[in-house]
């Protein structure tokens, strides 16, 4: 078989190989480095293996809160996760059906994609700049700031995780059999057991890859947090802080960890998608034997 190969499939697979080590290679290396042993530095060779830098950042080095900005990261990207699914659903079931100014609220609703992200996050630090002298004139003179983790913040990760959840939403409800949800009407079903029962088994594993999106992109969401996030930092600031400030694997240590949680999301969630897989067969071979 190998002697009918032409030259040009050797070329591609040169090129292959080379645009996976290109693409994944610094990856491995930063992985490989944050192993080094305490007199280690940023470069190859190691100098010995140990998880050093691992417990000098557990510990804390006085640049950088990691286990303050972690749960932040942590806690603003469920909470991204959990609106950006619940808001996606409800906008596919909605844009079944053609409604007055629909067009115009799908095309404001993705508008944020194709506008640089931080013009999006100083967009969103001026409103609320803008909505702090307002509270501060008319209401409370004491008045602070507005901008947090929970208020700009989470705007500002909305902005970036909405489009994509409804995207992929309307091009599953595109292609979604209503039949399916008329029989189970007929049947004497509340459309709340209709959409429990039949239409959310069926778009489940798309439900899980929004809520993956959601939390893995407010993850490692950076640009737009840059102006709009206030006083606090998530981890992907703080490790951009440190590139200019580390000069130890400290910082290939920080961003190990970080990766392997989005490995963790990543890998939870596909064992979810293959377990309802499974359930499904299961029933579904169940339902041909009569049980």
């Amino acid at each position: 078989m190998t002697e009918g190969r032409s030259k040009s499939f050797y070329i591609l697979a040169v090129f292959f190989s080379a645009y996976v080590l290109f693409l994944y290679g610094p990856m491995f290396a930063i992985f490989i480095l944050s192993f080094q042993g305490p007199s280690g530095g940023l470069t190859f060779p190691m100098n010995g293996v140990s998880l050093h830098w691992f417990e000098k950042l557990y510990a804390g080095n006085g640049i950088v809160d990691l286990g303050s900005a972690f749960k932040r990261s942590l806690y603003l990207g469920l909470t991204v996760m959990i609106i950006t699914v619940v808001l996606s659903v409800s906008s596919g079931l909605a844009f079944r059906k053609k409604f007055k100014g629909s067009s115009i609220l799908f095309y404001a609703a993705v508008a944020s994609l194709i506008v640089p992200s931080i013009v999006t996050s100083l967009g969103i630090a001026l409103e609320f700049r803008i909505i702090d002298d307002l509270f501060r004139k008319y209401l409370f003179s004491d008045w602070q700031t507005g901008m947090g983790l929970f208020t700009s913040g989470l705007g500002a990760h909305l902005t970036w995780t909405l489009p994509f959840g409804l995207l992929i939403m309307f091009a599953i409800f595109n292609r979604f059999d209503g039949r399916l949800e008329e029989a189970a009407r007929d049947l004497g079903a509340t459309p709340w057991q209709t959409f429990r029962y039949v239409v959310l088994p069926i778009i489940l594993p798309s439900v899980i890859g929004i809520g993956l999106f959601g939390f893995t992109l407010s993850w490692d969401e950076l640009a737009r947090s840059s102006q709009a996030i206030g006083s606090v930092n998530t981890l992907p600031l703080e490790l951009q802080g440190l590139t200019t400030t580390v000069t130890n694997p400290d910082i290939y240590a920080l961003g190990t960890l970080t990766t392997g949680v989005s490995f963790v999301v990543i890998g939870l969630a596909l064992a979810i998608i293959l377990l309802m897989q499974k359930r499904q067969s299961k029933f579904g071979t169940d339902a041909g034997k009569g049980v």
